[in-house]
């Protein structure tokens, strides 16, 4: 059984947590880190202007970013690997500069690039932080969705006892 393609948004935002864990590590010039993605097998499939706002937008914001999740991690941040501290960067950026993406859609995105380049259970991780952060940026809409789970839970839960 073989895994259903990736969406060109999921391969921009892979490239774009490649590009920050090279910048994390030596700091490189963002246009040295685009370029080189651009030459990486299957860059052309992904949504390049994704990337590029993902990418720029995650750096040039890093301060400001970690400062917005630093109160959901119960580790000095040195100590988060370089994968899961870009994945959080990322998703911190989507979460406070990209309202127009669903919070649900950029927590589960975060957890499927954990899934495949974090540490064992580094999606658990990123899922718990990512989860309070957006309960704290997005109240309405973190509101709202808690509130169709319940209803869904309730509706499940009574299904079988309505009278015909």
């Amino acid at each position: 059984m073989s895994a259903a393609p990736k969406s060109p948004r999921r391969r921009a935002r892979e490239f774009a947590l490649q590009g920050v864990y090279q910048w994390l590590l030596n700091q490189s010039a963002l246009t040295s880190i685009e370029s080189q993605m651009a030459e990486v097998g299957g860059f052309d499939k992904c949504d390049r202007d994704l990337f590029v706002g993902l990418l720029r937008g995650t750096v040039t914001n890093a301060a400001e970013l970690q400062v917005a999740f630093a109160p959901y991690i119960e580790r000095p941040l040195k100590e988060i690997s370089p994968v899961e501290r870009g994945i959080l960067l990322i998703s911190t950026f989507e979460l406070v500069h990209r309202p127009e993406t669903p919070y649900r859609v950029i927590i589960n995105e975060a957890i499927e690039l954990a899934k495949g380049y974090g540490g064992t259970d580094g999606h658990r991780f990123v899922n718990g932080v990512l989860d309070k952060l957006a309960a704290r940026l997005r109240p309405e809409e973190f509101e709202a969705n808690q509130q169709q789970r319940r209803a869904a839970r309730a509706a499940k839960q009574g299904g079988g006892d309505t009278p015909a």
